[in-house]
């Protein structure tokens, strides 16, 4: 099982913060798919990932990243300055 968390506008929008799934993904990228098709807010959420990142158990990743033996990953904004 893997957490999953979602953040600021990513939450409002699916209307959650936090699910719990079961996935063969093998990358976050991978995941992202899996989320995509289940369609409806999640295929709009997703399909767009320039304003996205992602994290592995509170580690800032790319796409790209194994989450192989992860226990969390989190998609919110990008973060800015101030």
């Amino acid at each position: 099982m893997l957490d999953l968390r979602y953040f600021a506008w990513l939450r409002e929008r699916l209307g959650t913060g936090h699910e719990t799934v079961e996935t063969g993904a093998e990358t976050v990228a991978d995941l992202v798919e899996e989320l995509k098709a289940r369609g409806g807010a999640y295929a709009f959420v997703f399909d767009d990932l320039s304003g996205i990142r992602a994290a592995v158990d509170q580690d800032v990743v790319p796409f790209e990243a194994a989450i192989s033996g992860a226990r969390e990953v989190a998609f919110f904004p990008p973060m800015t300055g101030g």
